[in-house]
């Protein structure tokens, strides 16, 4: 039961954002700077401590938590991910479909368990490039839990700087969510409307 209570954890922060296979990565672009990375994760973790604190209802912060996905999260680069294949097959219209239900299915599904972070807090503790674009370290301090590390990519591919990737222990986000993702689609029959229609009442 401790083992699977600390992973639901790990999912939380995971989708975090934001977060989380390593295919459609975004390479690095020259103008974000080492500072410019860190400052963005920064400004992400004060925004997820100060909603898993705010004492706020569930829905209030389910509301929040997919404002900070949406400010700070590459968002497309992250539903592109996760479908895998299946998105270059899919029409202009059906990729905008699924990035939207993607969204909104990332944000309740991670959501409703941020009540298990009253209490907690993440610091953030260095920042490194990669050749992704750079790393962002931090530490997530739980209540009756061990401190445990998080790892967060940074990339201003996409023209803004933004959070593609979180890693916890080896754990990507993205990986984590293109396993799920294809799984669901499989068990639709390869039906890409099918699973958008179920996203948008997932999670």
């Amino acid at each position: 039961m401790q083992n699977k209570a600390r992973l639901n954890r790990r999912d939380v922060v995971l989708s975090g954002l934001a977060v989380a296979g390593m295919s459609a990565l975004p390479l690095p672009a020259l103008a974000l700077t080492n500072a410019e990375a860190r400052k963005l994760i920064d400004q992400v973790v004060a925004d997820i401590n100060a909603i898993i604190n705010s004492g706020k209802s569930e829905s209030s912060m389910l509301r929040d938590f997919e404002n900070v996905l949406q400010k700070y999260g590459d968002v497309p680069i992250i539903a592109r991910s996760s479908l895998g294949v299946a998105w270059r097959a899919a029409s202009a219209a059906q990729q905008r479909a699924y990035i939207d239900a993607f969204s909104g299915y990332l944000s309740r599904k991670y959501g409703k368990r941020f009540r298990e972070f009253i209490g907690g807090e993440i610091i953030v503790t260095g920042a490194k490039k990669v050749s992704s674009g750079y790393l962002v370290n931090s530490v997530a301090h739980l209540q009756g839990e061990a401190p445990f590390a998080v790892d967060w990519q940074v990339s201003d591919k996409s023209g803004r700087n933004k959070m593609f990737n979180i890693i916890i222990e080896g754990i990507s986000l993205l990986a984590t969510e293109r396993t799920e993702v294809t799984a669901m689609l499989d068990q639709r029959k390869g039906d890409l409307n099918k699973l958008i229609a179920d996203l948008k009442k997932s999670g």
